[in-house]
């Protein structure tokens, strides 16, 4: 059987006795998916086992290629650097839970441990493979390229989940990154244990969730087996608010549909775009009145916020997100006056158009009816070409600085020499921005300095 040859695979066989290297991990299950045609063929991490060698014995086997560090001491992992490229190679092990944390088993390996003792304790029986190195030759106990070849996520056992309640978010992200399905009993395992969900850590579950919605082609299927087996219900409850919410003529979905409808819409890669597309609309539940819901963007923003921060996400990735979340019901309004358009870009931010708009069309590709018309197209045009005319859309844009409102403040009398500045200051910027934004050629240091000194004299009298 073909599969790609690594230059570390022969490095490593040629210090290990014959016949007990193998590859394992991700690498060897893609290049099973790559021989049926379900991917294209890429080298993953490099992961291997080394059967019947002491940890002692393998460490210095591994010293005459390169530099060998301890990563994991009581599971005899070791991670060996080799002309700057670096793999895990452990010793087989078996694994007993002894609770719902992931860290909660009793391991034991070493050189009397078999290689299908290792593969059984993994999640899937699709990932309980391995290849030998260097022949080539698939080592596949537990029938898991079947299971490829079946595109189905299937379990050695019922338990995997309830020991590590992680393999269920694993389970989603697989099926929609793969467009596998599970199988009738992983699926019911899954449904037993769907509360335990609670028992894992937020950065693991972040770290899962960002794998599904980023990679997968349509993250929809992966969030419809967490709705359907409860596990959905456990972590973000509010996006099951909108199940059965029906809206306007202009909807074909519910609320929750519709927001999968939207995800899919949007191209994978893109974290904080895919977000904003599944949580765009998930305060409307919250603010629904008849056929109405009146300002959801402003109670989906602080929803979504709350959210993304139970489960740790970035805080770029949480603010990016509400940003986009509070923008999305803007007006495509290709008439507004130059002046309107680039509020509209500061508000945005010139740097998030580009998500902006994406999101809006997944949102009307995600309402399920037909596209209206080109407004949207007509608007982002005019707004694209003001932002090529580079008008200031920002404070720091502007031709004069804070220190020259201290200059002009001190020159007045209305502080001292050695004032450093205060909310004053921060307020006349802003004014002079605003007349700026409405006539962009006053972005001149002398006409600003007029306008300033004009701002000034108005602010001091009144005070």
């Amino acid at each position: 059987m073909p599969y790609l040859v690594d230059p570390l695979d022969e490095r490593l066989a040629a210090v290990v006795p014959p016949g007990s290297l193998y590859a394992v991990g991700g690498r060897v299950r893609d290049e099973v998916r790559a021989e049926l045609g379900q991917c294209d063929a890429a080298f993953k991490d490099l992961d291997y086992v080394v059967t019947g060698v002491p940890l002692h014995d393998l460490r210095e086997r591994l010293e005459t290629l390169g530099s060998v560090d301890v990563v994991g001491a009581s599971f005899s992992v070791l991670k060996v650097t080799v002309d700057g490229r670096t793999a895990d190679v452990a010793l087989p092990r078996r694994e007993r839970s002894t609770g719902a944390h992931h860290r909660a088993f009793e391991v034991h390996s070493g050189p009397d441990v078999t290689l299908d003792d290792d593969l059984a304790r993994r999640d899937f029986r699709m990932n309980m493979l391995a290849r030998a190195l260097p022949s080539g030759t698939l080592v596949d106990p537990y029938h898991g390229a079947a299971d490829i070849a079946a595109r189905r996520i299937d379990v050695l056992t019922e338990s995997v989940f309830e020991e590590d309640p992680l393999r269920m978010l694993r389970a989603a992200q697989f099926a929609a990154r793969f467009g596998y399905v599970l199988s009738a009993r992983a699926r019911e395992a899954m449904t037993a244990v769907a509360k335990s969900i609670g028992n894992v850590s937020a950065e693991r579950i972040s770290d899962e969730l960002t794998k599904l919605l980023a990679r997968a082609p349509r993250p929809s299927i992966g969030l419809e087996i967490l709705r359907e087996t409860g596990v959905l219900g456990e972590l973000w409850p509010e996006l099951l608010e909108g199940y059965g919410v029906e809206q306007n003529a202009f909807h074909a979905y519910d609320v929750y549909r519709h927001s999968l409808e939207t995800l899919d819409a949007t191209p994978p890669g893109d974290l904080i775009l895919r977000l904003a597309a599944l949580l765009h609309d998930v305060g409307k539940p919250r603010t629904k009145e008849g056929p109405h819901f009146y300002r959801h963007e402003h109670v989906g923003e602080e929803l979504a916020r709350a959210m993304l921060v139970r489960f740790r996400f970035p805080n770029e990735v949480v603010d990016a997100t509400a940003h986009l979340v509070r923008g999305h019901m803007y007006r495509a309004d290709s008439e507004l006056t130059d002046a309107a358009l680039r509020r509209f870009v500061r508000r945005v931010g010139a740097g998030e158009l580009n998500r902006q708009f994406a999101l809006r069309a997944a949102d009307i590709v995600g309402s399920g009816k037909p596209k209206w018309d080109d407004s949207n197209e007509r608007f982002e045009a005019r707004v694209w070409a003001e932002v090529a005319r580079k008008p200031p859309f920002s404070i720091k844009d502007l031709a004069i600085d804070g220190d020259t409102v201290v200059d002009a403040m001190v020159q007045k009398g209305i502080v001292t020499p050695g004032f450093r500045g205060d909310a004053r200051v921060g307020a006349a910027l802003q004014w002079l921005f605003e007349q700026v934004t409405d006539e962009p050629k006053r972005n001149e240091r002398n006409s600003l300095l007029t306008l300033l000194s004009d701002y000034l004299d108005c602010v001091s009298g009144q005070s």
